[in-house]
């Protein structure tokens, strides 16, 4: 029987190791994610790894090393990114609702800007920014006027909670002069994720960049970095395809080498998550039970929605499978099973229909591309199963990233409340 490997190591014996759920990384996949887009990109478009996606710290030390800068939005997040190496001036920090002690540590770490995302939070930078005696570098993240086109997940052109709206600013033209403490150094403009058209990326960044000049010239402030947000997507789902990364590049480098011949000291900025880390992972559970209900076939695992909550689709009108192959030995498909966690609602399906080996207690199964929004995205805490294991591979050995939770681990911030003999003396 042939089993899975991941750099030649059997998944069986990473699974016999680790114990299952487990989350496992490829390190060979994610450099070469990375490094195909970095070589094909205008070397002016930087690269910035949004910890929101994968928030371990080894995998950003893994992007760190490559080159990667970093995004992130909480104390963690900047934690984080600081540990894997990454220079304070190679961060951002952004959110719709930073906190005041975000944004202290943003100027005690002296990021390279903070992406503010309101009128109400820059004043309260501004406050901050003069009781420290500095002037704050920020970054205006614009909700514009146009709206996106092929985005799963719509984040601009709309109503939304993130960015002030493009006409909003274009009021306000006394908005820097308004803020002594504050220097506004440029826009953040996220149109959309899951994008997997590249015509759809190259028209969302001209656009950008243009509304870029645009409000520079009407507000008086100078480009020194335009990030034009990402949002590139990977196939989960039948019909789907991978972006050509060469059409993409063909597409938006002479777009980049246009603007940057305008505006030569302008740091250029793409926010990359789910498309740098998503193909490496690996989520890996073992089958407890097979069973028959009203005809359909059901293999019950030990992990679920708790762990993968994007690959179950809570919230989406139909159900499609990420791919889902049985890792533990070789077996020709005979039809349809439905995977389920072991978690108390039918929710809790990771694959309904989807064609498989006959399937029996102790096969192990894995959802590819499963290296973004796993654990950190889902409902680690119901039924009290905690966060899984995380291993990653590299240079062929494996590693464990993360521990898996234990019941002391459940229980360790929990409090018992006083009894009423204790409290009575």
């Amino acid at each position: 029987m042939t089993a899975y490997t991941v750099q030649g190591l059997d998944i069986g014996e990473l699974a016999e190791h680790f114990g299952t759920p487990l989350y496992v990384y490829d390190g060979d996949a994610l450099r070469q994610q990375f490094e195909d887009l970095r070589a094909r990109l205008h070397s002016r478009l930087e690269i910035f790894f949004s910890l929101k996606s994968n928030p371990n710290v080894s995998i950003c030390t893994v992007l760190g090393s490559l080159g990667a800068r970093a995004e992130v939005s909480s104390l963690a997040e900047l934690a984080t990114a600081l540990r894997a190496g990454i220079a304070s001036d190679d961060i951002l920090f952004l959110g719709p609702g930073k906190s005041e002690q975000e944004l202290r540590a943003c100027l005690t770490e002296r990021v390279h800007a903070i992406v503010c995302e309101s009128f109400g939070e820059l004043e309260l930078i501004d406050r901050l920014a003069a009781e420290y005696g500095v002037r704050a570098p920020v970054v205006l993240r614009v909700n514009p006027g146009f709206a996106v086109k092929g985005s799963k997940l719509t984040m601009g052109g709309k109503p939304r909670q993130f960015g002030i709206d493009e006409d909003q600013l274009l009021g306000a033209p006394d908005l820097c002069e308004r803020h002594a403490n504050v220097r506004v150094a440029g826009i953040q403009t996220y149109m959309g994720t899951r994008i997997l058209s590249e015509d759809v990326v190259a028209e969302n960044t001209r656009m950008i960049l243009d509304l870029a000049e645009r409000l520079s010239a009407k507000l008086g402030f100078p480009l020194d970095l335009v990030d034009v947000g990402g949002g590139l997507g990977v196939a989960y789902f039948d019909g789907e395809r991978d972006l050509d990364v060469d059409v993409l590049a063909g597409l938006l480098n002479p777009m980049i080498e246009e603007f940057t011949a305008r505006n030569p000291a302008t740091r250029m900025v793409m926010e990359l998550g789910r498309y740098l880390t998503a193909p490496s992972g690996i989520y890996v559970v073992r089958v407890r039970y097979v069973k028959t209900s009203m005809g359909e076939r059901f293999a019950i695992a030990d992990g679920g929605t708790n762990h993968h909550m994007a690959a179950v689709g809570i919230g989406s009108f139909v159900k499609r499978n990420f791919p889902v192959r049985l890792l533990s030995r070789s077996a020709e498909p005979t039809g349809p099973w439905t995977v389920t966690g072991p978690l108390c609602t039918p929710n809790d399906t990771l694959a309904k229909a989807v064609v498989l080996p006959d399937l029996r207690p102790g096969d192990l199964l894995g959802v590819l591309r499963s290296g973004a929004y796993g654990p950190s995205a889902s409902p680690v805490l119901f039924l009290s199963h905690g966060h899984p294991a995380e291993v990653l591979v590299i240079d062929g050995e494996s590693r464990l990233i993360r521990e898996r939770d234990g019941v002391d681990d459940l229980l360790r911030q929990q409090r018992m409340p006083i009894s009423g003999k204790e409290k009575h003396g």
